[in-house]
């Protein structure tokens, strides 16, 4: 099958790998012959003001190489420490696309605008919509450390 681009962009802390993680970057391998995963560094997630703990880097580093060995898509990734909101994706000719949530396409969105005040060509956005839980509610990483949900999205006590 033909795919669309080259080589994506795609970035989280991907803590708690669910099943919302796991459909973002699937699609990201769906679109593209490549992906560069920007995994979010200690540093950079601490700035992120989560209302909960992050697990260590290298736990988060060592699942996210599980699920992609487990569809065989080590081969079409690079893994790359993410510093800031930007990574790579500031850079000329390295990504044709950026993947996003629905939750994150403004993030997307301000990217291009620091592209476009560098005089880069706007990356591609390719966005996917949340996924949600049992209760039809999106999937988080979040709901997930509250004990209201796996990483599956199904119900583990009344909301």
């Amino acid at each position: 099958m033909a795919r669309k681009y080259r080589t994506v962009a795609v970035g989280g802390t991907f803590d708690e790998l669910h099943k919302g993680h796991r459909a973002l970057l699937l699609k990201a391998f769906d679109v593209s012959e490549k992906a560069l995963i920007g995994l979010c560094t200690d540093e950079f997630a601490k700035k992120l003001n989560k209302p909960h703990s992050i697990a260590p880097y290298l736990q988060r580093l060592r699942d996210l190489k599980a699920f992609l060995d487990s569809h065989s898509l080590s081969e079409r990734t690079t893994i790359v420490p993410l510093n800031d909101a930007y990574g790579v994706t500031l850079s000329e000719g390295c990504v044709e696309a950026i993947i996003v949530s629905s939750e994150t396409e403004s993030m997307a969105k301000a990217i291009n605008q620091e592209r476009e005040s560098r005089g880069l060509r706007p990356l591609d956005i390719v966005v996917i919509d949340m996924v949600p839980s049992q209760d039809h509610s999106p999937i988080s990483t979040t709901r997930i450390y509250l004990g209201e949900i796996d990483r599956e999205g199904r119900l583990l006590k009344k909301c």
